[in-house]
């Protein structure tokens, strides 16, 4: 079974701030303590934050140069809306330069490696607790041909990324020939079911989902030459 707590409480974060130790007394306000096999499913922009990844902005042309900086191609244009490939190969709105849940002037940019960002927050929450941990850093994307939004990840530490049951069988015998799971984005959707937009819970622990191992995040990013739109 698998089960999934929001953490609440968690601060304002700054640059520098430990943020594992800001997860960690998360725990202990929901009553949790941390077990081998858990995820912990962190947001984005408290990780952005911690690590000051943010700019100021004064005007709606601030911010559309600030777009303009972080995106290293324009997919698309419509209007203020801008569909943008990220540094790290995220297809996503605005080259995911964010300006809510943060003060006015303010926008949030992705890490700069959100990987390493994930694999140095995980190894801070492991010497903390000694357990065996998973850390997935997420944002919300849209998607195309779909609407509304839902979590993804964007940065990926001891936990499987993507399960390839290419090989296998389904129930009737029939080998799989195409399927992958992405089981660490599903676990991002799953987890902002509990964390919400505006209820400032940045954070979930996920319980027994039995998905740790060596993913990254590019194993979930298609590259362009197998695009069939792009």
């Amino acid at each position: 079974m698998i089960a999934i707590w929001p953490l609440p409480g968690m601060p304002e974060i700054r640059p520098g701030d430990d943020l594992a130790e800001a997860i960690l007394a998360g725990c202990r306000r929901a009553g949790l303590e941390a077990a081998d096999g858990d995820i912990f499913v962190i947001t984005h922009k408290v990780v952005s934050k911690a690590e000051g990844r943010t700019a100021r902005i004064l005007t709606d042309a601030d911010y559309r140069a600030l777009v303009a900086d972080e995106a290293v191609d324009i997919i698309r244009r419509r209007g203020d809306l801008v569909i943008t490939r990220t540094r790290h190969g995220f297809i996503c709105a605005n080259a995911a330069v964010d300006r809510s849940n943060t003060p006015d002037g303010t926008a949030v940019l992705l890490p700069i490696d959100p990987d390493r960002s994930a694999h140095r927050l995980r190894l801070g929450l492991e010497r903390a607790t000694g357990k065996k941990l998973g850390a997935l850093i997420t944002d919300t994307f849209g998607r195309a041909w779909r609407r509304g939004q839902t979590d993804v990840a964007i940065g990926i530490s001891g936990v499987v990324a993507v399960l390839d049951l290419r090989g296998s069988t389904d129930h009737e015998g029939r080998e799989l020939t195409a399927t992958e799971v992405a089981v660490a984005d599903e676990l991002a959707g799953a987890a902002d079911l509990v964390m919400g937009k505006a209820a400032r819970i940045p954070v979930a622990l996920v319980r027994g989902a039995d998905l740790l191992g060596n993913g990254r995040v590019a194993d979930l990013v298609r590259d362009p030459s197998d695009d069939l739109f792009l």
